[in-house]
């Protein structure tokens, strides 16, 4: 049924205006918007888009909803830093370091942030 059809990975915000603003100005992503309805589509290289829809009961994801794969995770971390994004700090087995970044945890070195909804977004070495 689905053999020839691609997929749309979708995820919700609180507040697209706030969104658009951080994927655009601080990610550096394209972002369109749909004219019939309240969806803005994320254009990330190399994938069919992104839906972000505004929820008004919207509860932030406990996962992470986007990973971007970066050569250099500190510059990557850095960059962002600069920008005034706040990375997490996790303990335990994906323990990250004074940067926010988890290394030598079994996968790639990565680091987590959030969007202004709350939604778990990282950057990882790829």
């Amino acid at each position: 049924m689905f053999t020839n059809t691609k997929a749309i990975s979708g995820f919700s915000v609180n507040d697209l205006q706030a969104a658009r603003a951080f994927y655009q100005d601080v990610l550096g992503i394209k972002v369109t918007a749909e004219d019939e309805m309240p969806v803005l589509q994320l254009h990330i290289a190399g994938s069919t888009p992104i839906m972000v829809y505004e929820k008004g009961n919207h509860e932030p994801a406990t996962y992470t909803v986007l990973n971007f794969p970066v050569d250099d995770i500190d510059t990557a971390v850095d960059a962002l830093r600069a920008k005034g994004v706040t990375f997490l700090q996790y303990e335990g087995d994906i323990k990250t370091d004074e940067k926010g970044i988890s290394r030598d945890n079994g996968g790639p070195a990565i680091a987590w942030f959030e969007d202004p909804a709350g939604n778990i977004f990282s950057v990882l070495k790829m």
